[in-house]
């Protein structure tokens, strides 16, 4: 269910910079949702659309883009660069959702595949943000 916290972070956030920035209405919200938040879309565009019911007047008409980014990791050691994905295709289940959880477990799952070391780092694909926004002033 962390889907709704995370849309009601996005909206509280839209709202709080579509006040600094004096919109009357919110036209796009563009959000990027990282591979590692494993959040499902539907549920999460409809907690969007749910805590947004008492907030209609300037969200009437928006319209909400979420896109994924996929995790990208990138070892400390040699520099190789290879896909979150590719990494946990040989790993069970459980294993994957320990990650899903606390995603610095990744370090005991997975290793870099040219040296294989554990000294990597997650350069893309983790969290949620609201990537921009758009309105009328």
């Amino acid at each position: 269910m962390h889907e709704w916290a995370l849309a009601d972070a996005v909206i509280d956030t839209t709202i709080k910079v579509s006040k600094k920035e004096k919109l009357k209405e919110v036209t796009e919200v563009l959000i990027k949702l990282g591979e590692l938040q494993q959040i499902d879309k539907d549920i999460f565009q409809f907690a969007l659309n749910e805590i947004l019911k008492p907030k209609i007047s300037i969200f009437k008409n928006t319209v909400f883009k979420i896109v994924d980014e996929d995790a990208i990791l990138k070892c400390k050691v040699c520099g190789t660069e290879w896909k979150y994905k590719e990494a946990i295709s040989s790993l069970c289940e459980d294993d994957i959702e320990s990650i899903h959880f606390i995603p610095e477990m990744s370090h005991i799952y997975l290793k870099c595949p040219s040296c294989e070391s554990r000294d990597f780092e997650i350069t893309k694909g983790r969290g949620v943000w609201v990537e921009s926004i758009k309105g009328e002033k």
